[in-house]
């Protein structure tokens, strides 16, 4: 058993966990792009395998916020209502396209691109973002602000499903938008709570594709288990104000390596 963990992808995963727990960003924005750049795993694989990755160590942190009462179990169900269906349809269409064209590997590089480079954006600029909205919007109603959500959800599932990105930064920013008058904390764990189905059901979608590679994910897990739970207790260390741009500039980069 042991001689199928590879050390350097225990070693990513436990810095990967670092980070999480540290930040509070998802591992897909850091994970993926370490399998693709660093070690050459094919961009489907990478994807499928941190999908199955994020749901493991996310429904860790559900268990945390929800024994906290950190999690808004409304918006969550909001959320699933539009991302589910979503995930189900691109996992459709990529196995689909995959039979058609014998792969999509040059989209999901660019989405995973793409995505990097606006999770930067909404780590860097949240602030300026949410002052920006709340100036020009205001408050939205109750019936638009549920459809919203419902809104936000479907588009989390095909990103989420293309790329593993999207789910954290920019999912809470834009939580944030649409619900200023809820705790942070509250947003965060919903946020999360929704990141187990999401991805626990584009994962599996990717397991039915091939795209999963079991040794890696497991490798992962034994590293980064460890590393959330250390980044976690010396988070309140370190400030936020010295991590966040460190790891948004980071993001930018990669993404605009993948893109460009």
């Amino acid at each position: 058993m042991f001689h199928l963990i590879n050390p350097l992808y225990v070693l990513s995963g436990l810095a990967v966990g670092l980070l999480v727990g540290l930040t509070g960003v998802g591992g897909g924005s850091l994970m993926t792009p370490i399998l693709v750049l660093l070690f050459g795993i094919h961009p489907t694989t990478a994807v499928g395998t941190d999908l199955l990755y994020a749901a493991a160590t996310k429904s860790v942190g559900t268990l945390v916020h929800g024994a906290s009462g950190t999690v808004e179990w409304s918006i969550v169900g909001r959320l699933a209502a539009g991302s589910v269906p979503a995930t189900a349809l691109t996992i459709f269409l990529l196995a689909h396209f995959q039979a058609q064209s014998g792969g999509v590997n040059g989209v999901i590089t660019m989405v995973l691109g793409v995505m990097l480079i606006l999770t930067a954006i909404a780590i860097l600029f949240r602030k300026m973002i949410l002052d920006a909205f709340a100036r020009r919007v205001g408050e939205i109603s109750g019936t638009r602000t549920t459809v919203s959500t419902v809104v936000l959800g479907a588009v989390l599932g095909v990103l989420v499903s293309l790329s593993s990105v999207g789910a954290g930064a920019i999912g809470v920013t834009v939580l944030l938008i649409l619900y200023p008058k809820l705790p942070a904390a509250k947003l965060v764990g919903s946020d999360i709570a929704h990141a187990v189905p999401l991805t626990l059901i584009a994962g599996i979608g990717h397991w039915f594709l091939g795209s999963i590679d079991w040794h890696l994910l497991g490798s992962l897990l034994v590293g980064s288990i460890p590393g959330i739970a250390i980044g976690s207790l010396i988070s309140s260390r370190i400030p936020d104000t010295v991590l966040r741009p460190i790891l948004a500039s980071t993001l930018a980069i990669v993404g605009g390596r993948l893109v460009f």
